[in-house]
């Protein structure tokens, strides 16, 4: 396929730029697939999750926490430099991407400063034709903390504040190393985990830290050429354990977002439950683990636009976005949802 395959228009004023007052208060697109059929089309309220999942179900979550990942600083020549974290490698090291009217030279160093007027030194290691590999002078988490801002998606257009750091995090999140919210997972509370308890659905999580290359361009029409980014991810062995009980079981392995799914589907493949992975999900992708997913609405020609074509097809999916943008559901991080379920669910 094409990368033009993965394009839309989207009226600018669809694009939530702000939470609703409540995480559950979004809406959900739920999308019947049905083997070769369309796929039905229905408008639910969010809450309306607690009727689409049944005792037995399991939701795997993504508890990856967002950190502040931007920072800001000068060169030695006195220009201005932005470093966004695209991710950890070590305790004092990480690669990022750099935005600077002139590209800094290897070897050479980075003053990061904050508000405060405190700085400390970055080093210039590293370019692999997209990132920079950087050394910091301590423990990066500690200097983030210090120094870093959160790292709020490039469409939505106002500072970071205090609502942000509340809202960008799911209820789940305890693993920092994100730079980006795992956003479906966006929508639970803890009062709505609950409810989901007592009606006999199991909850567990994988780790994948979301690296800013989710937001970096597909450049290459043609899909085969295009170079996915890496992720770091671990799934704990009792979540293994629960995703192959629910299977025999006949229960359902709903992803809780794309990142859960890309974590589960990379486990699949190689049998490998840690590490890092660029697994570029397209259409024809075989997949083995995940019954249903849970995803927001994606930006056109992204790889999770990609991802989600791949898991209900190309045509539910154009027909489904229509629709959604007809009915003006909000798009993108602080948006509403999307349900996609199997009406003809068989476990192998």
């Amino acid at each position: 396929m094409q990368l033009s395959d993965f394009n839309y228009d989207l009226p600018p004023h669809l694009i939530a730029q702000h939470p609703l007052g409540n995480r559950t208060d979004s809406r959900l697109l739920e999308v019947k697939l049905d083997g070769i059929n369309a796929a039905q089309l229905v408008d639910r309220q969010f809450r309306d999750i607690l009727d689409l999942v049944k005792p037995g179900d399991l939701l795997v979550f993504n508890d990856t926490k967002v950190i502040p990942a931007r920072l800001h600083g000068k060169k030695e020549t006195g220009g201005n430099v932005e470093l966004l974290i695209e991710r950890i490698t070590g305790d004092q090291q990480a690669w990022v991407q750099v935005r600077a009217s002139k590209a800094p030279k290897m070897g050479s160093i980075v003053h990061i400063h904050n508000a405060a007027g405190e700085t400390f030194p970055v080093e210039m290691i590293a370019y692999d034709g997209r990132f920079y590999e950087v050394r910091f002078p301590k423990n990066i988490f500690s200097l983030l903390e210090q120094f870093g801002e959160l790292p709020l998606p490039p469409y939505i257009e106002h500072q970071p504040n205090d609502e942000d750091a509340n809202r960008y995090q799911t209820v789940v999140a305890k693993n920092p190393g994100a730079v980006a919210a795992p956003t479906a997972g966006l929508h639970f509370d803890q009062a709505i985990l609950l409810e989901l308890n007592k009606l006999g659905v199991q909850v567990a999580t994988v780790t994948l830290h979301v690296g800013a290359g989710t937001f970096t361009p597909v450049r290459e029409e043609d899909l085969s050429k295009h170079q996915m980014h890496y992720e770091w991810f671990s799934i704990p062995p009792e979540t293994l354990a629960t995703v192959q009980e629910t299977r025999r079981q006949g229960g359902r392995v709903i992803a809780v977002g794309t990142t859960s799914l890309r974590a589960l589907e990379s486990w699949a493949l190689n049998q490998q439950s840690s590490g890092e992975t660029n697994l570029f999900i397209t259409p024809g992708f075989t997949f083995k683990t995940v019954d249903c997913l849970l995803t927001n609405f994606h930006l056109p020609k992204s790889t999770l636009l990609m991802l989600v074509s791949a898991f209900a097809g190309v045509d539910n999916i154009r027909n489904a976005y229509q629709h959604a943008i007809s009915q003006e559901y909000r798009f993108f991080s602080y948006g509403d949802a999307m349900f996609l379920s199997r009406l003809n669910h068989t476990n192998t």
